[in-house]
């Protein structure tokens, strides 16, 4: 009788197709040498122009304002500026103002930078401290202004910058004198007083203004002698 049915042929063929079905629907392998390529995911992705945080910083908001010093630390800093100005060491004077220094802070003796400066005609001292912010109108320890000092001196160009910078012309200090008496009354009367008499003239300054003694400044420059100096006071009058 014949058998139905596959026989051994045929399972063999049947088994074979339905391997090559499995591996038709299997994913493709890796490539050698490394795993499966994932897609990025929605959550990794950096859209284009935006800002890589760990390679890019943040844009820097304004600059910082400098720390304020401890009281004693800014009052050490003061006094080495007053010290700086008293030689004259421009490069030094330069530095501690760069660095906070205050211009019008006063040592025991009532001196400031500015003060000091003024004075003794420093004046590229002077001028880094009146860009630092110098109180024109300050006063030393005899109530005077620079002007004052700076016109006994005969300082001519320090006149002329403490003139431009505001300075109170006409200021009397606790002696009692302006700085044109003080010119005439505290110096030989010689070339620079006359110019520095002039200086003070053209800005201002009244000679009509008595002194202790009651006496002008046109009858100080007589009585002393100062023949120059009274020619120019009486131009201007």
């Amino acid at each position: 009788m014949r058998r139905t049915g596959l026989g051994a042929q045929g399972l063999l063929a049947v088994g074979a197709l339905a391997l090559t079905l499995t591996a038709c629907q299997s994913p493709a392998p890796a490539p050698s040498g490394g795993p499966a390529s994932a897609a990025p995911s929605p959550s990794t992705s950096v859209p284009s122009g935006t800002v890589d945080a760990e390679t890019d910083p943040p844009a820097s908001g304004p600059a910082a304002t400098p720390a304020t010093l401890p009281a004693e630390a800014q009052a050490a800093l003061d006094q080495e500026l007053i010290a700086a100005a008293k030689a004259n060491n421009v490069a030094l004077v330069r530095d501690l103002v760069g660095r906070g220094g205050n211009v019008n802070a006063k040592d025991s003796i009532q001196d400031s930078a500015f003060l000091y400066a003024g004075a003794e005609g420093f004046n590229e001292v002077l001028q880094l401290t009146l860009g630092a912010g110098a109180d024109v109108s300050s006063i030393n320890r005899y109530g005077g202004t620079a002007l004052i000092p700076a016109s006994e001196h005969g300082h001519v160009e320090t006149v002329k910058i403490l003139v431009a910078a505001g300075v109170p012309v006409n200021h009397v200090n606790n002696l009692g004198w302006t700085a044109m008496q003080e010119a005439i009354l505290l110096n030989n009367g010689g070339p620079r007083q006359q110019e520095v008499v002039r200086l003070l003239l053209e800005a201002g300054g009244d000679p009509g203004i008595r002194d202790p003694e009651g006496r002008t400044a046109l009858q100080n420059a007589e009585r002393l002698g100062f023949a120059e100096i009274a020619a120019l006071i009486r131009s201007r009058g």
